[in-house]
């Protein structure tokens, strides 16, 4: 009742005019008969017409026993009737009731007096189909059972999503009792759940009458207010037998454990598409430096907001380091990647730089252990623990570090460095799971960088090897003007055994070589030096190039199967001409003026080392101011283009006879010479001049 006193609750308006009949009386189909003190028939109902299927005309007027009651119950009945009247009492009881069509039904009835008022008495008697009573007692009493009985979190709400009732398993879900929500809405009851989505649901319910399943809701309840549960709702519309909307019905299915085994596997599923993406992303290149930023931006945000790389000076040297209890620790810094923490990447080391942290260090103690160091919650004294120096400590405590975790990078049982982890913005502290994570990123990770350094090292072997085995040419010397370049290959890649050179012969005469050894390191590199030496030895006997060729394919035929290929070329200014000889070597270009530049059409030969084959000399007229263009295959050969295409390329920039060699070495260079090409280059230009 409302304060008024009407049947409506606050805020409700009453029905006006007629309304549609809903309820269990509709369902029972309960009939009205009043009878007049000597027991006629005076008010029939619709329902008693069709309870007892006289209609009304027939009944009207009626004693109602000799109606409806067999002949052998007649007296009782007569005799339950003037109980009624007299006393006052009602009476409940089935009774069998003779139907019009001559059968028997047990009927419930409810009898009652009556009083209009004028005094005179009737009485009312309310009857309905046993059959009917007893089936929706056992249904009320099914569903009781089954609401009070289930392990089902069960709730009504009603048409403005208030609790009108909840089941002990409900109470339990939740830890509210079904008296302190009654009539308070799911927010108000739950205000730590999300319950918005279940509320927005539920009224989607109301209005529309489809139901919905598993609407997901996560949150905390009185019942375990420091974890959050996760919960299936699903909810129906509740209406009467003649469609009248009551409210919603709601189911709740407490579904924390597959939920937590839900985030659980998604973590997994996380944890293994980094590794994958880790085993695609970080190794691309031998280049330690790119390596390490590779570790870094993978570790960068999945796994930290900060992540730097940092490796052993003396490793990064190719020494072993073992550090002791009260040791420095010597660090180069390779890389720093920050997602969103400006203050903690001026707290990291410049990559580049070398770093030393003292021997109570967090990143120390891991090198030196070779296992993770874990700081899951990070507190104000272990920032000086962390950090290179009390400036830097100040820098990550503005920059909300609340994390910290650095585990060994460690390949072939060598501890080479560092990553290390921080947390700002995501708030989850680093777990076990983490440490996991990042131990096999980080396994992963050294593995490619040991390799990344062994090669850098042997690269850097194999170029000051070979640069120290290229000659040091004069710019003029005999009759020829000379410039030369030599390109290694990318970083990506072991240095070749491509060599050129300039050697003085008597005469004034001057023999050039350019030549390339088959393979790449330190051996392609070895067998360039002793074949430029050989080649150096035989020009000073002032051999036809042809013959010169032949010693050299004998000697490196002796040379553990290398394979090279070379031109000679001997210039004398006096003849004005130039002997070639070619084993298996591109052609050179001729450059003269007043005329285009061409390619010259040498025999092509047979590489050196191959054995078994003749070579060729071929004299070529060169006056002062022409030029002639010797190079190697890296210079003009790519995996795009076509040979011939890159050598059109080649002579249409030698446009111009009169620039200058060295201008034209960097040209060349610069438009031919691609950035991704897998070969060095060696580069020869001379220009004829007149005799001295």
């Amino acid at each position: 009742m409302s304060a008024a006193g009407t049947p409506w609750a606050d805020g409700e308006e009453p029905a006006r005019g007629p309304v549609r009949p809903s309820g269990l009386l509709d369902v029972l189909g309960v009939a009205s008969v009043v009878l007049d003190a000597k027991g006629r028939i005076v008010l029939w109902s619709p329902q008693a017409e069709e309870l007892f299927g006289y209609s009304a005309d027939e009944a009207l007027g009626q004693p109602a026993a000799r109606l409806m009651v067999h002949k052998e119950h007649l007296d009782l009945v007569i005799k339950l009737f003037a109980d009624v009247l007299s006393t006052g009492r009602g009476w409940a009881g089935a009774f069998p009731i003779r139907h019009k069509d001559g059968s028997t039904r047990l009927v419930e009835f409810r009898n009652m007096r009556l009083l209009d008022d004028r005094g005179d008495i009737y009485a009312l008697g309310l009857a309905a189909d046993q059959s009917t009573v007893r089936r929706l007692e056992q249904e009320v009493a099914l569903s009781e059972r089954i609401v009070s009985q289930s392990p089902i979190g069960l709730a009504v709400l009603d048409t403005r999503l208030r609790y009108v009732s909840a089941n002990p398993a409900l109470e339990r879900i939740d830890g509210v009792p079904a008296a302190d929500r009654i009539g308070r809405t799911v927010p108000e009851v739950l205000p730590h759940l999300d319950a918005d989505e279940v509320e927005s649901s539920a009224r989607r319910v109301l209005a529309t009458g489809r139901s919905m399943v598993d609407v997901f809701a996560v949150g905390r309840t009185p019942a375990d207010p420091d974890q959050d549960h996760a919960w299936s709702v699903s909810m129906y519309r509740l209406e009467d037998a003649v469609g009248t909307v009551l409210g919603v019905a709601v189911s709740v299915v407490d579904v924390t454990e597959q939920y937590r085994a839900g985030l659980e596997a998604e973590a997994a599923r996380r944890r293994l598409a980094l590794i994958a993406d880790a085993s695609a992303r970080i190794g691309t290149t031998l280049e330690l430096d790119r390596t390490a930023r590779e570790l870094a931006d993978v570790a960068v945000p999945e796994l930290a907001d900060v992540a730097a790389v940092d490796l052993l000076d003396s490793v990064v040297g190719g020494r072993r380091s073992s550090l002791g209890p009260t040791e420095t620790a010597v660090f180069r810094a390779l890389a720093v990647r920050a997602d969103h923490a400006v203050d903690a990447l001026e707290a990291a080391d410049p990559p580049g730089q070398i770093a030393r942290y003292g021997p109570d260090r967090l990143v120390t103690r891991c090198v030196r252990t070779g296992q993770p160091v874990l700081v899951a919650r990070v507190e104000d004294e272990d920032l000086s623990c962390i950090a290179r120096s009390p400036e830097a400590a100040v820098l990550l405590g503005r920059a909300g570090v609340h994390s910290y975790l650095a585990v060994p990078l460690t390949a072939r049982g060598e501890v080479l460095g560092a990553l290390d982890l921080k947390r700002t913005r995501n708030p989850h502290p680093f777990s076990e799971d983490d440490v996991l994570l990042a131990r096999e990123l980080a396994a992963r990770a050294a593995v490619q960088i040991d390799n990344a350094r062994w090669y850098q090292n042997a690269r850097d072997t194999a170029l000051t090897l070979q640069r120290s085995l290229l000659p040091r040419h004069p710019s003029v010397t005999g009759g020829l003007e000379v410039a030369s370049r030599y390109q290694p290959a990318g970083s990506t890649v072991e240095v070749g055994g491509d060599w050129f050179d300039v050697i003085p012969l008597e005469g004034d005469k001057t023999a050039l070589v350019v030549g390339d050894v088959m393979g790449s390191g330190i051996g392609a590199a070895a067998t360039m030096g002793r074949l430029r030496t050989a080649t150096k030895a035989l020009a000073s006997l002032d051999l036809d190039p042809a013959r010169l060729l032949e010693h050299l394919d004998r000697i490196t035929d002796g040379l553990d199967q290398a394979i090279a290929t070379c031109l000679y070329a001997v210039h004398d200014p006096h003849l004005r001409q130039c002997r070639f000889a070619n084993a298996g070597h591109l052609p050179p270009a001729r450059i003269r003026p007043g005329r285009p530049p061409e390619l010259l059409d040498l025999p092509t030969g047979v590489p050196l080392g191959v054995g078994g084959v003749a070579f060729s000399t071929t004299t070529v007229g060169l006056e002062p101011g022409d030029q002639l263009v010797l190079y190697t295959d890296g210079l003009v050969e790519t995996r795009r283009h076509p040979l011939d295409e890159r050598l059109d390329t080649l002579l249409s920039l030698l446009d111009d006879p009169r620039r200058p060699l060295e201008e034209l070495c960097d040209l060349l260079l610069r438009k031919l010479h691609q950035p991704d090409n897998h070969d060095d280059v060696a580069l020869l230009v001379a220009r004829a001049q007149p005799p001295a």
